[in-house]
């Protein structure tokens, strides 16, 4: 039996499958949205999976158009993934709580096999613990002008987000390197830096976790903005995220992936090696004892 996949995992099948019809077909954006009365941004959406088409009846006028002789079966496929695509997320009541294109990417990790990931300010959030967590959210809430709501929704978002690497079920593999700055970077005080290091020790000790530190003095490339690249086990192409001014952006290029493998490769070769991790930080508790 295959495996229940989040609507997100669903709707970028589908898009991935309409994308394929348009071009067999020979149609660009502009004039498959135009002969639908869709713009061509909405049907850009819907092909990448960030929206979905509420209404069967959009799908069905979008398949007649593209593939007006469509084996039934190959019907009834789609219209079975559009059905899965409108189930409820579990995330969904953060929503209006994310910045732009962040549900797009919550809702993918849910079905990701493998998560590749570079911190080079703070410690990445899968690891991070509830008080650290807070704290960053408290240190920007009066200059971002947010809410006290909006500091403990996405503490709480954050704290279901680590279920993905605690999870008995299928956990997902977790491959982590930080900059030495992201674990030196004092965070709510020295107490609370070194429950996170526990933390971090912990969950360094769970068979798919890896977490490396990249230290100051080692000469290599270091990317400037945190990224995650997610790999699937199925028929999705990887997807890489990069955090932007009060965004993000996702994309499933072929080239934007591949830029950034090399770029995570490059930094994992210059790391310190896994096994050093928990002693590395070991070490930076001692210094501000």
């Amino acid at each position: 039996m295959a495996a229940k996949r989040g609507a997100t995992f669903r709707r970028r099948e589908l898009g991935k499958e309409l994308r394929k019809l348009r071009e067999r077909q020979g149609e660009t954006l502009q004039e498959a949205a135009t002969a639908l009365g869709f713009s061509p941004a909405k049907l850009a959406r819907v092909e990448f999976g960030e929206n979905d088409l509420p209404r069967t009846s959009d799908l069905q006028a979008l398949i007649e158009h593209l593939a007006p002789d469509l084996p039934r079966s190959d019907l009834e496929t789609l219209l079975q993934l559009h059905r899965e695509s409108l189930s409820q997320e579990p995330w969904m009541p953060y929503k209006a709580y994310m910045p732009s294109k962040m549900p797009t990417h919550r809702g993918l990790e849910q079905d990701a096999t493998v998560m590749r990931g570079w911190q080079p300010a703070f410690v990445h959030g899968l690891l991070q613990t509830e008080e650290y967590a807070r704290a960053i959210y408290q240190l920007a809430k009066p200059l971002d002008e947010t809410t006290t709501e909006y500091v403990e929704r996405n503490v709480r978002l954050r704290l279901e987000q680590k279920d993905l690497i605690t999870r008995s079920d299928d956990p997902l593999e977790l491959r982590v390197i930080m900059d030495e700055a992201a674990v030196r970077r004092m965070v709510g005080g020295r107490d609370l830096m070194r429950a996170q290091y526990d933390e971090i020790a912990k969950l360094t000790g769970l068979d798919h976790v890896t977490v490396q530190i990249l230290p100051h003095d080692v000469v290599t490339h270091r990317s400037e903005s945190n990224f995650t690249i997610l790999d699937f086990a199925e028929t999705l192409a990887p997807v890489v995220q990069v955090d932007l001014w009060n965004t993000i952006s996702v994309t499933d290029g072929r080239r934007e992936v591949q830029r950034a493998v090399r770029r995570f490769d490059a930094m994992r070769e210059s790391a310190l090696p896994p096994a050093r991790t928990v002693e590395f930080l070991r070490l930076v508790a001692r210094e501000w004892k």
